[in-house]
This record gives structure tokens, sequence and C-alpha cells, in this order.
């Protein structure tokens, strides 16, 4: 089967990706410098900065920022609520959120912007929500659901609940029309565009009573055709195109109000490719699955796994996941690749930053191996749990693996030091590799076999980051302070 990833601890991340840094607004003397070294190996300057005491904190509330440099939560101050960021107190709530109607998850929710920089969240007061942003708060209602930001961190958008009724709120003001339920809302990539999947019910008869729910996109405010149901909807990456899945008899993909082909009912997933020229998505008809790119469909296959069709950075190849007589193969432009028994890890498949090589995770018997350019790597306990990174190059490869408990990378094939490994990186040229590790029930920040400070514990939701070839940051623990820790790297 198409196996969803397990749960490892270490996760590989794309260092390559750097955030740069998001403003910390804790006290920034922190502790005195150290540093550390060991014979053979590189100095260690590591400086700590306090993002305050976890006193009072309640449990799963911690948010961690998009640079890994900011944590805020919710705590219990006597008898009222609280959101800290990076170690100050907010204004004091009756609570996080919670009201009789719910909201699907966020009523505990604490979020920041993509620069990092902002941060908003619901609270409540009596039986009212409203959504407090860098601190202001917003309009009462009766609950809130879907906050998010904009790309770009200027916007905010959400779902209010009033009554029986609910309505999208995007920069505090309110859109005219009210819906059953509310899918979204999401902002395109240019954060200038807001759509959302609405749900509004007819009665069709008084006696009995008998509903009828019809689904419809909003995009911009302006309602499309209804279906009985719509679902996978997404901006083009230049915010252009609008294109969803919906259904009535039959399944089809619509693109800027469009209608295409009508197929089986099935799950299309639809995805552009990133110059935004071309659709792909998936269909099936008379029992057989196939991938449809601009209205051309290709071979067909037991069954395609929709959420696996990736298209290159360059968008001129297509790469997905396929399923026939039992067999689990990745497709690239058509040519099949190597079969597996077991299956292909869920989001593994990938190309290259310059769209000429195509890497994957599978998995056979009890074991999980990396598969690059059609060539199989040595078998494994466990890959990590974000998967291959390539190089911005895309001549070298890496990953994490796990094997009898213990954990290493593996950079170009070749396995580097194994240890009780949390968390890894490697730097932007792939010469330097970072990883937190146990040591009993303490652990510390590992650079090149230099061991780093002692701490009580990594920050879960948070990661390593190399903000450069010879400096990195992550989140630590101690003694229930919280520490943003950098290191700078010398010889």
């Amino acid at each position: 089967m198409f196996k969803s990833r397990k749960s490892f601890v270490v996760v590989l991340f794309a260092a390559f990706l750097v955030v740069l840094c998001g403003n910390v607004a804790a006290d920034e003397t922190g502790e005195a410098n150290s540093e550390n070294s060991a014979p053979g190996g590189p100095q260690l300057k590591i400086t700590e900065t306090s993002l305050g005491n976890t006193e009072g904190i309640i449990a799963k509330s911690l948010a961690v920022s998009p640079d890994s440099k900011r944590v805020a939560y919710w705590a219990v101050r006597g008898e009222k609520l609280l959101v800290v960021v990076d170690g100050v107190e907010g204004k004091e709530y009756d609570n996080m959120g919670e009201s009789r109607y719910g909201s699907r998850g966020e009523r505990r929710s604490i979020i920041f912007s993509p620069d990092s920089k902002r941060v908003a969240y619901v609270a409540a007061r009596g039986w009212k929500v409203f959504v407090v942003v860098d601190g202001v708060e917003g309009k009462e209602c009766d609950g809130i659901e879907s906050l998010a930001f904009s790309p770009d961190s200027k916007r905010i958008a959400y779902v209010a609940i009033c009554g029986e009724e609910r309505l999208v709120v995007v920069d505090g003001v309110e859109e005219e029309n009210t819906y059953n339920n509310i899918h979204g809302p999401i902002f395109s990539p240019d954060s200038r565009r807001v759509a959302y999947n609405a749900n509004r019910r007819k009665l069709v008869e008084s006696n009995p009573v008998r509903w009828i729910s019809k689904y419809l996109l909003v995009v911009d405010g302006v309602e499309g055709r209804e279906h009985s149901s719509i679902s996978s909807f997404l901006f083009s990456p230049d915010s252009k195109h609008v294109a969803y899945e919906g259904g009535d008899d039959h399944r089809f993909v619509v693109v800027d109000d469009l209608k295409g082909r009508e197929y089986d009912w099935d799950w299309s997933s639809p995805v552009f490719s990133p110059d935004s020229k071309r659709l792909a998505y998936a269909a099936s008809r008379e029992g057989k699955s196939f991938v449809v790119i601009n209205q051309v469909e290709g071979a067909g296959y037991d069954h395609i796994v929709a959420s696996s069709i990736i298209f290159s950075p360059d968008s001129k190849r297509v790469a997905y996941v396929a399923k026939r007589g039992g067999k689990w193969l990745d497709v690239v432009d058509g040519v099949e690749g190597k079969e597996h028994d077991a299956g292909i890890i869920e989001g593994s498949l990938m190309f290259s930053p310059d769209s000429k090589r195509v890497a994957y995770a599978a998995e056979r018997g009890d074991k999980q191996l990396v598969v690059v350019d059609g060539a199989e790597g040595t078998e494994y306990d466990g890959i990590g749990e974000s998967g291959i990174m390539f190089s911005p190059d895309s001549q070298h490869f890496a990953y994490a693996a796990k094997r009898a408990g213990k954990w290493t990378v593996i950079v170009d094939g070749t396995e580097g030091t194994w240890d009780d490994a949390i968390d890894s990186a490697l730097s932007l040229d792939f010469q330097r590799v970072a990883y937190v590790a146990r040591r009993g029930d303490k652990c510390k920040i590992v650079v090149d076999g230099v061991e780093g400070k002692e701490y009580d514990d990594f920050i879960k939701g948070s990661r390593l980051v190399f903000d450069s070839p010879n400096k990195l940051h992550g989140l630590m623990e101690r003694d229930g302070e919280v520490f943003l820790v950098e290191i700078e790297i010398t010889e």
C-alpha cells in the first residue's frame, strides 16, 4: 500500500531553505557566551537568549515560529489564562477561545505569521470569542475557525460563527454572505486574493422536513456555481487562476469556472505547475486510474495516488506514484520506475532543484530505503520524517536514517556518525552536520562531533536551522526556561 510516513523522532530538515532572522521579543542580552571544542573538531561559540519560563503552561498549547526563533503558549494565572510570547505575558482572558459552538481545534491555537514577526490567537471573554492579532482584539462572535495569515504576513482571515451561520472575516472586515459551513479561507500566493468553500442548506420539503446541501467556491467575494460537493481548491502559483475538484453525479475539475471532463467518483487533488501553465490531477474511468495533464489523459493503472502528483521546479516534468498488480512504482514523464511490494512512502517523491534528478523513499518488508535516479540505497529501520534533501546545485543528496535505535545522516550514500539523535540538519554547503543528541535524561547540540551545552530538552515543533555555512540556531529548554541557542562555528 501507499504508506504514510512513520513518526520517527529524527527529522532531517532542508537547511538550504534558510529562514533568515525574525524579530525576537526577548531580552537580547542572554547569558555570557561560551565556547566548546574537541581535538580535531571545530570550535563552537554558543550564545543563549532567554525566551522566558514556561510556568503554568497549558499542555499542547506551545507554538513555534516558522524560523524556530520564537515561542508562544497559553498559561494559567490564577483563574485566568493568557498568552506568553517570548517570555512576555499578554492580557488575561477567561478562556482559550472555547465557545458553545466549538472551533474544530482552533480553540487552543496560536499561530505565527510566515515571516515569524506576528502572532494571532483566539481568546474568550464570557461566552464570546474573538481574534487577538499582535495584542489587538477583534470583534466578538460565538466561535472562530480557520485562523490564517496571508503568505506576505500582512493580512489575516478567519471564519466567524454567528448563531447558526458562518461568515468570513478578512482584515477585520466581514463579508456580506453567510453560510451553514465554510472550509478555508485561503490566500493566493501573492496575498491579494481570498477563496473558500461554502456550504448552503436548502429546505426542499416541509412535511416531512428534507434539506439538501449545495457547495460553492467563493473567490474574492464572488460566488461560483453550486455542486453536490467541492474539495481540493487552490490558487495557481501566479495567483491568476483558481481550480477545484467538484462533484455531482460524477467528479470533475473546474478551472476559472470552466468545468472539465467528467470522471468516475474518485479523489482528484489538482496541482498547478510552478509556472502556472499546466494543471494535473488523478481521474478514473471503468476501473482504471490515470493522470490528466491539461486535459490529456495518461496511461491507466489500478490506482493513482492523487496526492503524489508533482511537477519539477522548471515545470517541464511530472511524476506520481501508481499501483499495478499489487506493485507500487513511480512514474516520471510517463516512464515507469522500479516496482515495490510494500509501497512508496507518502510525500517522499521529489525532484532535485535543477529538475534533472528524482528521489523517493520506499518500504521493503519492515525496512525502508531511499531510491535516487533509480538506484536503491541501503535498507534501514526507518527514514527520517523530512525525507530526502538535495543540495542547491542538485549534485548531492542526504537523509536521516535509523538502525538499532541510533540515527545518522547519509550524504551521497555515505553514513555519518551514529548517535541518539532527536533532530538533525545539514549546512548549506553540505559540509557540516548538526543534531540534537540524547545523553541520559539530558540533550546537547552536536556539530561535527563537538558537543555543546547541556539542556533538559529540545523544544517540540522546532528545528535546527543553519543560517549560513558556519552559523545555526535551535530552541532548547533547561529548568523550565526556553532558550534560543545560536552557535557560531570556527576552525
